[in-house]
């Protein structure tokens, strides 16, 4: 018999491979992304004293959107906040996603915006 996919496991696994390798400090800090069915959410977690940094997000924001123009005004409102943290640095832990469409846009868009990763 053919055993169903799950699909939260499967992001689970992912997510588990990239913060093996993947993990923020003071001074470079973890942008992590969470990308849900209606927003986008992203912080800068320093994971040795286990806090977070800057956080945004598209209900934060209440763009009323949930496409690539959303994600990249979070990635630009992350941006902003890291540098008023004092934040130039981070890792980029795209949290088991593909590095795709709303992700890559968030991500380009904090580029863009100073953020180096």
């Amino acid at each position: 018999m053919l055993k169903q996919f799950d699909r939260k496991a499967a992001r689970a696994r992912r997510h588990r491979r990239v913060r093996v390798r993947v993990a923020g400090t003071a001074q470079r800090p973890r942008l992590s992304v969470f990308r849900s069915l209606h927003h986008v959410y992203a912080q800068l977690i320093d994971d040795e004293s286990g806090h977070t940094v800057a956080a945004a997000s598209t209900a934060q924001l209440r763009s009323g959107k949930k496409d690539a123009e959303a994600a990249a005004a979070v990635g630009k409102e992350i941006a902003e906040k890291a540098k008023a943290a004092g934040v130039t640095n981070a890792v980029f832990d795209r949290g088991g996603f593909l590095y795709h469409g709303r992700v890559k846009a968030l991500a380009d868009a904090a580029r863009e915006a100073g953020l180096e990763f």
